[in-house]
């Protein structure tokens, strides 16, 4: 039976302590629904981006928003069928929370891996591959190189190491870590195993992120670990690496702390950006505190703000880039009612107008 070896180190608690202060401020942070749906959607956005360009897909944020919002872009169809991939799998594990909203239980299993991979490499493998264990032996290479850096476990192993992973997932071992170490371990596992002949990193990362949701720590889907993973890829494979290269008769004898360490600091910088994010643009919050009372804004209104915190300030001549749908009127008319609750001040004459937060 798959039996992870680690060691629970000050570092890892201290980043353990940042990642429980910071939720608690987004768990609790009072947001109106359509803050909230906006967090969600960039956290969505910088995922699949993050998740896909790690693994080397060269399309920019804005090109994987075109994508997902069904715009046409100058690519791959590989490097748009990625994204378009990546988002189904999103949904996979969004349609898991459903199902356990309905019937109040999951059970996870290897099926859910072997789904996940599938929605994951789908029209890029083929249907023999995609959704299916490797059955031959494969190695990692570095690429600039050439030279092997890491020779996964043979095919024939596979779907018992696998086995063995999601039995450790259910059982009362699995169920007492902390969430984030579960996800950790796991992810390391299935990039250990190396299941497939190709997406492993995203499933690995896939897997994680459901782990995380299931075990209660969905932190109002707002966070994206990917993008911690993308800003430094090298270390990323290479904190994996040493771990799958330590010199140890036994594959269970691997000390896993080295790449926890890596992972919960990850975890700790990403939700600390989220919780300061959700500090900052709380408008809500800020507007209850200003005015007494709870002010619902419309969408334009809450794109006014955002851009104004974004960008220090508001010109006329700026307009288009946030409503290049609406007239200038319609914008002057939202900075009107922005202005009359006290939210936003003009400044400057009519031309060269500027309006900044109040």
């Amino acid at each position: 039976m798959f039996i992870p070896k680690h060691s629970i180190t000050n570092k890892i608690l201290k980043d353990i302590g940042i990642v429980e202060a910071a939720r608690e401020v987004i768990m609790n942070a009072p947001l109106v629904p359509a803050w909230e749906a906006k967090f969600r959607k960039e956290a969505i956005e910088r995922t699949i981006h993050h998740g896909t360009h790690l693994e080397g897909n060269p399309l920019s944020p804005e090109e994987v928003r075109d994508v997902l919002e069904g715009q046409e872009v100058i690519a791959r169809d590989r490097d748009v069928q990625e994204i378009i991939n990546y988002r189904n799998v999103l949904k996979f594990i969004e349609g898991i929370f459903v199902q356990i909203g309905s019937s109040g239980s999951y059970s996870f299993t290897l099926e859910t891996i072997l789904e996940m991979h599938k929605l994951t490499t789908e029209k890029i493998l083929s249907p023999e591959t995609s959704g299916q264990f490797r059955i031959r032996q494969v190695v990692i290479k570095n690429t600039k190189t050439g030279q092997v850096s890491y020779t996964p476990p043979p095919a024939v192993e596979v779907p018992y190491l696998v086995e063995d992973l999601v039995t450790w997932i259910n059982s009362d071992e699995g169920k007492e870590l902390h969430p984030i170490i579960k996800a950790g371990i796991i992810h390391y596992e299935l990039a250990r195993i190396h299941p497939f002949v190709d997406g492993n990193g995203r499933v690995a990362r896939a897997v994680a992120t459901l782990i995380l949701f299931l075990d209660g720590y969905d932190i109002r889907k707002f966070f994206s670990f990917e993008e911690y993973f993308d800003e430094d890829p090298m270390k990323y494979y290479l904190t994996l690496q040493a771990v799958s290269n330590q010199l140890v008769l036994d594959t269970h004898e691997r000390d896993l702390t080295p790449w926890l360490e890596y992972f919960v600091e990850g975890v700790a910088i990403e939700l600390n950006r989220v919780k300061e994010k959700v500090q900052r643009i709380s408008v809500d919050a800020r507007i209850k505190d200003k005015l007494g009372q709870q002010l619902q804004l419309n969408e334009r209104q809450m794109l006014i703000m955002e851009y104004i915190h974004r960008h220090k300030g508001l010109s006329n001549k700026e307009f288009r880039k946030i409503f290049p749908d609406h007239s200038d009127d319609t914008v002057l008319r939202e900075l009107k009612f922005l202005r009359q609750k006290g939210l936003v001040k003009k400044s400057g004459g009519t031309k060269k107008a500027v309006y900044v937060l109040k």
